[in-house]
């Protein structure tokens, strides 16, 4: 009996890289990328220090902009399009930004099989897709699943920020988070570090509002049943 593939929560798009972001990816994809298998922190960043995991990071502005003014904590930035991750390594390099880490591939499957218990003190998810259509709603990055990985993940008193410009997607992530039993989540400020450029500036110029949310890490030890 075969198991059946999991829901992806990501648009794949296809096609072949520019020699741009091959160049940029081979030249620093080393230098900021993390070894294969379980990740040491300690090992892999060279210090013992905070670790922020940005998913969906896109071209990683926001990403760089919290390494800059976080210098004491090291940011793991993941995102399955290598075009933006070979961007964001550009800039951050020309910014000499030393604390920033990425990786390509699925935030999921690094969650589930890469990423060890207690040893994320944040998790950031800025203007994930938003699957707006009913139909869709299952790709949805926050889920029960995701919600049970992160919570595992994060350290005593860690917090998952939250923030989209989609009201479905808000009300979404709000009933979900609610009802995990290892989150307190309630609306929460902007953070003044995060720039407005890519979805964020879009959706603004789109006439649509923008969500943040914080949801704090309780660890109850409870899990959903059922």
């Amino acid at each position: 009996m075969t198991s059946q593939p999991r829901v992806r929560t990501y648009n794949a798009r296809r096609g072949r890289m520019s020699p741009l972001t091959q160049s940029r990816l081979a030249e620093l994809g080393p230098r900021h990328g993390i070894p294969e298998g379980p990740l040491d922190p300690e090992a892999a960043f060279g210090r013992r220090a905070p670790l922020v995991l940005d998913i969906g990071c896109g071209h990683g502005a926001a990403a760089i902009a919290y390494a800059v003014e976080h210098p004491e904590h090291d940011v793991l930035a993941v995102d399955v399009h290598p075009p933006g991750i070979a961007r964001m390594l550009a800039a951050a390099e020309l910014r000499g930004v030393p604390n920033l880490w990425a990786h390509v591939g699925d935030a999921v499957a690094l969650l589930e099989h890469r990423i060890a218990s207690r040893s994320v003190s944040a998790v950031h998810l800025f203007f994930p897709d938003p699957w707006p259509k009913a139909r869709h709603a299952k790709r949805r990055f926050i889920s029960a699943h995701t919600l049970d990985l992160i919570a595992d993940r994060l350290v005593d008193g860690g917090r998952l920020l939250v923030a989209t410009d989609h009201d479905t997607y808000a009300a979404h992530a709000c009933a979900e988070l609610a009802d995990h039993p290892e989150f307190d989540v309630a609306p929460a400020a902007r953070p003044g570090w995060r720039p407005t450029e890519g979805f964020e500036a879009k959706g603004i110029a789109a006439g649509r509002a923008v969500t943040d949310l914080r949801a704090v890490g309780r660890h109850s030890g409870g899990r959903r049943t059922g």
